[in-house]
């Protein structure tokens, strides 16, 4: 089987929540690649230092943000950041996730509104942010989703979770109908279970059912 391997050299590439996990893999798959990488991380300056020094190992430029993707002001800012650095935005990963399982007659207003805000709301935010830099750009641009399984079939235990992974699916068909003539592509990726450590760190309960 022959595959191939696109080259991005001379693109630029947001990832969200790249210090581990996911966010990490796509992050440095992007930096093979040839991508210039910026990405933002929410608590590990550490891990983020690890990330940001493997992404320039591979020749190309890194610009690391702390910020919480909830708060739309600090993602307007990165991606303008980004823009004025790199002079463009050519990708936008939306990776950046929490989760707070428990059962919903358990489970506290806080934690709903934790898992919504840094999921979906944060998706939204940096979609906003970067549409505004991608659709002034003559080849336009692409934005990538991750989503989840549970946002399509649901999961007991995770009706945030569900909730904010099932929003992202919504937003992601929503804003391809807007931009695609625009030459943006909005997908999503829903994913089932991977081994990564918000994965393992879940209740072994809930973790049976994905």
């Amino acid at each position: 089987m022959i595959t191939e391997t696109k080259d991005f050299t001379g693109r630029v590439a947001i990832v969200t929540g790249a210090t581990r996990g996911i966010g990490r893999a796509i992050a440095l798959e992007l930096a093979r690649r040839r991508a210039n990488v910026a990405f933002n991380y929410a608590q590990s300056a550490e891990a983020a230092e690890t990330l940001r020094a493997e992404i320039e190992a591979a020749g190309v430029k890194c610009v690391a943000t702390q910020s919480d993707v909830a708060n739309t002001e600090a993602a307007a800012e990165m991606v303008k950041g980004v823009k004025d650095e790199f002079g463009r935005i050519d990708f936008l990963v939306n990776n950046a996730g929490i989760v707070r399982d428990t059962l919903i007659l358990r489970m506290k207003e806080e934690d709903w509104d934790a898992v919504i805000d840094t999921n979906l709301k944060g998706a939204w935010n940096f979609a906003k942010a970067a549409l505004r830099v991608m659709l002034r750009q003559d080849d336009g641009g692409s934005i990538l989703n991750i989503t989840s399984i549970s946002g399509v079939v649901g999961m007991a235990g995770q009706s945030n979770y569900s909730a904010s992974k099932a929003g992202m699916i919504g937003l992601t068909k929503a804003l391809a109908r807007e931009v695609a003539s625009r030459k943006v592509t909005v997908n999503a990726l829903a994913l089932g279970m991977v081994a990564t450590y918000m994965a393992t760190a879940m209740d072994v309960g809930y973790r049976g059912k994905l």
